[in-house]
């Protein structure tokens, strides 16, 4: 592969700064809070993509930069696995250039029978991603920034080089980073706390009558939204910094988000995913932040459920990895954020030369957590239940480069769409859930985006 770069010091601005920055179209910016040092050593920003792919199973729509559109009748996942082969030796950065977007919940209604597909309110598409050959890294740890431009055609090696200096030019300019208001949006359900009871109460009969063991409900929150959308990013990862941290402006709309969990993880031949069930709240103090973890940790209910999501990750990795490579590398973490608690476990597996880690991703999607279990019955059921389709909610968004892909569950995630910003959050009903309490734990977990931008 063809590629400049340019390293310069980075000890006098920070991300949010080099993105506000730029001028160009499409920016994405992705950070992590990961107390790992590797996982969260470096931030990737993304500006004026190569191209740009709507679609899905069916259909591709394509967007070069100069304009031209094209209408494949391709599957878009194909188009993308033509677009970034597998690369066999270890890049500079784990994006090396390659796709960034979210691949949607409803994309695996066109691999398997779930139903007939509930309306969009948002009307996003399955797929969209950019791909991009230019990007700027910072490294957290040596305090420095790289710019670098790669060729996914022949590209003179200076062409390669100006598009690195202008970038340089851009991020160098003086930016003056507009001041944090607060913001007062008033966050309406899309259901009555006795609506969405009711739907526990008929989770729980097909739980009863054996047709699944769990079922993963979920509600949307909406108001009215006047602004910039980066203001509410800005807010989020700074009161509720997490794992996986992410704005990408599509122009139409914006994704931004701070999700705990990671779907799944491809590096070289290595397949990571991390199952996480098991919620509380944080304790106002350190004695009782230490009592709930306990407390957590010995619930039966939430033991039982996490085990459940091992399974299925075992399950899902089990269908594209070689044989005897999957491992459960952690049990049972308690993983600690602004507003809750977890419980995580971490599974990996191996994936074969003649496959691609898109193949991985969509082994895995949807994830457990945001189904239920077993899987597909979960899915039908929830279509017969919930009255939205879900969209980019509890699909995956990441990227997809030429040795690594990485790919955050879309949870703890908003969207901005025609002056609507809109959350959604669910709930994991058993045999033995309390209607009230699943409503309140959609809640929880809404607050944890709520709160912090009011």
């Amino acid at each position: 592969m063809d590629y400049k770069m340019t390293t310069i010091a980075g000890d006098a601005t920070t991300p949010i700064a080099l993105y506000q920055s730029l001028q160009g179209r499409f920016k994405a910016l992705f950070e992590s809070s990961a107390k790992h040092e590797e996982s969260g050593r470096y931030s990737f920003i993304a500006v004026d993509p190569l191209m740009e792919l709507t679609g899905n199973h069916q259909v591709t729509v394509k967007k070069q930069r100069n304009g031209q559109t094209s209408h494949l009748n391709t599957n878009i996942l194909q188009e993308v696995k033509a677009l970034i082969p597998k690369a066999n030796a270890p890049l500079p950065f784990s994006f090396f250039g390659g796709a960034i977007g979210y691949i949607g919940y409803e994309m695996i209604f066109n691999y398997e029978k779930i139903g007939e597909r509930l309306p969009s309110a948002s009307h996003i598409p399955d797929v969209h991603l950019f791909i991009y050959d230019q990007f700027i890294v910072f490294d957290h740890k040596k305090e420095t920034i790289t710019f670098v431009a790669i060729a996914f055609e022949n590209e003179e090696e200076t062409i390669l080089q100006q598009r690195v200096d202008a970038l340089i030019h851009q991020a160098t300019q003086m930016t003056t980073i507009p001041s944090l208001h607060s913001t007062s949006l008033q966050f309406t359900p899309s259901m009555e706390a006795n609506q969405f009871k009711a739907l526990v109460r008929q989770a729980k009969q097909a739980i009863l009558d054996g047709e699944v063991f769990q079922i993963v409900l979920s509600q949307k929150f909406t108001a009215p939204f006047e602004g910039d959308a980066f203001s509410l990013y800005r807010k989020l990862r700074t009161a509720n910094p997490s794992p996986y941290m992410f704005y990408i402006d599509f122009e139409d709309y914006q994704l931004l988000g701070t999700s705990p969990e990671s779907l799944v993880k491809v590096t070289g031949s290595m397949i990571t995913t991390n199952p996480i069930a098991g919620t509380r709240p944080r304790g106002k103090n350190t004695v009782e932040d230490q009592h709930l973890a306990r407390e957590l940790l010995q619930d039966e209910k939430e033991l039982a459920e996490h085990k459940m999501l091992i399974d299925l990750s075992r399950n899902d990795l089990g269908k594209i990895s070689n044989i005897g490579s999957i491992t459960i590398k952690k049990y049972a973490n308690i993983e600690k954020y602004q507003h809750v608690m977890h419980i995580v476990s971490e599974v990996t597996g191996e994936l074969p030369d003649d496959l691609h880690a898109l193949d991985a991703l969509m082994a895995c999607l949807p994830a457990g957590t945001v189904t239920g279990a077993p899987k597909i019955r979960a899915m039908q059921l929830i279509n017969e239940l919930e009255s939205e389709a879900r969209n980019h909610y509890a699909g995956a968004v990441g990227y997809i480069s030429f040795y690594a892909m990485d790919f955050a569950l879309a949870i703890r995630t908003m969207l901005v769409k025609d002056h609507i910003a809109t959350v959604q959050a669910g709930a994991g009903i058993v045999y033995d859930s309390d209607p009230q309490k699943e409503y309140e734990e959609t809640l929880h977990k809404a607050r944890a985006l709520l709160e912090v931008i009011q």
